[in-house]
């Protein structure tokens, strides 16, 4: 037995989980596992995991075929030998206090923690106009959250007990285009009355956030067409919804969206990537932002529209 398991659930992610490992190796204290779910092995990561030699236990679970991240999370989880289950996603690189700091927050009532994460860019005009700024905002609003709605922050660098995950139950495989499981659990996770604490204590990094405004764009659109799947099963009126008479930007979002597929998602968004850092920032800062929204509320309205794998 351990004090802590972390489940990584990967696809593709050769690249990304040496990383990770590396970064587990630098921990602060060795009580604890890792366990790696190959969801599918497209790129021979089970070949790279293999070499890797570590310090602490390295399981590695390889389905044969693509089954999704929930069915991933699950089997991990299913899998796990740790009193505490920390869930991270393969492209995090973990601070050396990571596990002890998850561990820390788990030794009164039980609760479930949201590690915010902080965004690594590369040198792109994207990230420049506009990713770098909209990270900054989104953890802003990470930690002003009250506490009755951080569950919507659930995400990919959480934590619960053991017993915890038993009484919420496993991740809902339904949710198979990109996002939103995580969110259904977090909602699950609350609605058993058990708190959400986001603490600004962690600095997790994450490498893998996207890198062009084209890629930003069709993830919106397939959120939102998960966040459909979280509407259908648990109502209206969960989620906030925009109040009040229409802006004039909400129009134009409104707009934008009705021609919105995943194929003049990405000639626009990779129109933009070639001339947003030829623009005044705020202009290229909107044109990035109504892609982007414009995209989201297509998925919401035309769920279908979201098509490929992410």
């Amino acid at each position: 037995m351990v004090s802590a398991s972390v489940i990584v659930p990967s696809r593709g992610g050769r690249d990304r989980l040496p990383v990770l490992l590396a970064s587990a190796r630098a921990q602060t204290t060795r009580d604890f596992e890792v366990i790696v779910v190959l969801d599918g092995d497209i790129d021979s990561s089970e070949e790279v995991l293999a070499q890797e030699h570590t310090d602490f236990p390295l399981r590695v679970i390889t389905f044969a075929e693509n089954r999704g991240r929930s069915a991933a999370l699950n089997a991990g989880f299913h899998a796990a030998q740790g009193e505490v289950l920390i869930r991270a996603d393969d492209d995090l690189e973990f601070e050396p206090t990571f596990v002890e700091t998850h561990l820390a927050h788990h030794t009164a009532e039980p609760i479930g923690v949201i590690a915010m994460c902080t965004d690594v860019f590369p040198d792109t005009p994207y990230a420049s106009v506009y990713g770098i700024e909209a990270d900054r905002r989104i953890r802003a609003a990470a930690f002003n959250e009250p506490g009755e709605t951080r569950w919507r922050w659930w995400s990919g660098n959480v934590s619960t007990t053991a017993e915890t995950f038993r009484v919420v139950g496993d991740y809902d495989e339904a949710f198979r285009t990109y996002g939103w499981e995580d969110v259904d659990w977090g909602y699950r996770l609350a609605s058993a009355g058990i708190p959400v604490v986001i603490p600004p204590v962690f600095t997790t990094r994450h490498h893998g956030p996207v890198t062009s405004a084209a890629q930003r764009a069709r993830r919106a659109l397939h959120s939102g067409s998960a966040r459909e799947v979280f509407v259908r099963k648990h109502g209206p009126g969960i989620l906030p919804e925009p109040k009040g008479a229409a802006t004039l930007w909400d129009r134009a979002v409104s707009l934008a969206a009705v021609g919105a597929t995943e194929g003049s998602i990405s000639a626009v968004g990779a129109l933009l990537d070639r001339t947003v850092d030829r623009m005044p920032s705020w202009m290229a800062e909107k044109q990035v932002a109504l892609l982007v929204q414009s995209s989201a509320l297509a998925g919401r309205r035309y769920p279908h529209r979201a098509r490929t794998h992410l």
